[in-house]
């Protein structure tokens, strides 16, 4: 089967990052034909690594985008794939409104972020990244509905793949110090809060502990005000206890110079594969390490929480100072972390579930009157939730007018 994989702009981070991993492997173990059309960034060089064709698609001002959209269907009308695979609702809209409606190219749309969308339809076979959003979604009245994990190659990522050694050395981290590790776009929505957060806990711990170091590998647009936390952080207590390295393509040697992780989502599933002791840092004042008794936890609701709206630095801080102040539980947690990645989150066995998804939604022709009523809908929804371009209202007006009655 011939894919077209229609990613995010190619930026640093973990969905990306799934988005090639799953498109090689498909390749690899299961025969198909991927190639990958996305807006250019850093990782078009892990694309080229993985030897996937890539297409480059513009920069959107606005989803859908007509520059996208004209793009996307020429390269369906060479390509000619049997299934577009849209990540997440911005390349959705684009991939729906452009070839799925109006050329009934099957369309499969994976959303990794850790809410429900509205803005995608409801008839096209859509994908979540933990068995809680699933729900979510079935319980909002979806039912073409799948369950894909993100994925972690687990031999890529494992705790002998990185030099950790020669990373420290580069930072000037010594080998007697404690390294904590935050692998993370630097920006606003979803990781903002915890960054901070941890910053600020390191001013209180870094007293306490006078050998712990804070590593934070990204980059993004909050790095400059974490820069001045971090540098306000490290005036107090008198040494470079808080590092921002900059964004790395390949982060592996962070994870493996780790004593121990904070994060979130993809990058603390990356730690588990290292046996690091991870702690999760969600949003609203969420924190909990992953241990043999949160496991579950975590495999339902993913590695993200959401707290009880107190935003306050106490809960990080004792939870740092109970993991990090314990260095003979690291390898007891290593393991469980490890042995949790490798049962539910492998590349492999993502990739078989994606493989069944991928054929079930290439063998879907939904009837024109059911793709244009739901285009109708997500486009009402879209044009309810912000400013729309006026040429954009009045396209929509007209498919509108011209949508068969059901």
């Amino acid at each position: 089967m011939k894919i077209l994989v229609f990613a995010h702009r190619l930026e640093v981070g973990g969905t990306q990052v799934n988005a090639i991993e799953l498109a090689a492997e498909l390749r690899d173990a299961h025969g198909h034909d991927p190639v990958l059309f996305a807006t250019p960034g850093p990782m078009v060089e892990l694309a080229v690594a993985k030897g996937l064709r890539f297409l480059p698609a513009p920069e959107p001002s606005w989803n859908p985008s007509w520059s996208r959209m004209r793009a996307l269907r020429e390269a369906v009308r060479r390509e000619q794939p049997d299934l577009v695979h849209a990540w997440d609702w911005p390349q959705c809209l684009d991939a729906y409104y452009g070839v799925h409606l109006t050329r009934a190219v099957p369309l499969l749309v994976t959303v990794m972020s850790m809410a429900v969308p509205r803005l995608v339809p409801r008839a096209v076979l859509t994908t979540f990244g933990t068995p809680e959003l699933v729900d979510q979604a079935r319980a909002a009245g979806r039912n073409r509905l799948g369950l894909l994990l993100p994925p972690v190659d687990v031999h890529h990522n494992a705790p002998d793949a990185a030099n950790g050694g020669d990373f420290r050395a580069r930072h000037g981290l010594g080998p007697d110090d404690t390294v904590l590790v935050t692998v993370s776009r630097l920006v606003e929505h979803l990781k903002l809060e915890g960054l901070r957060r941890t910053v600020r806990a390191m001013a209180v711990l870094g007293r306490e502990m006078p050998r712990l170091r804070f590593v934070i590998v990204g980059d993004g647009t909050a790095r400059q005000s974490l820069e001045r936390l971090a540098e306000q952080t490290n005036a107090a207590l008198g040494r470079r206890a808080v590092v921002l390295t900059g964004a790395l393509v390949d982060p592996r040697p962070a994870y493996a110079a780790a004593d121990v992780v904070v994060g979130m989502g993809g990058s603390s599933l990356r730690a588990l594969a290292f046996a690091k002791p991870t702690i999760v840092v969600g949003e609203r004042g969420f924190v909990s390490a992953f241990t043999d008794e949160t496991a579950d936890q975590f495999r339902y609701q993913g590695m993200y929480g959401l707290g009880d709206g107190d935003e306050g630095d106490h809960r990080l801080t004792a939870e740092l100072r109970r993991i990090v102040g314990a260095p003979e539980r690291f390898a007891e947690l290593g393991a469980v972390s490890r042995d949790f990645v490798v049962r539910h989150y492998s590349l492999e066995s993502v990739t078989r579930q994606l493989d069944d998804l991928c054929r079930e939604a290439a063998a879907d022709r939904p009837a024109l009157r059911v793709r244009a009523a739901d285009g109708v809908r997500t486009a009402a929804v879209r044009v309810a939730g912000g400013a729309v371009p006026q040429a954009l209202r009045a396209r929509i007006s007209r498919l509108a007018r011209l949508t068969p009655r059901t």
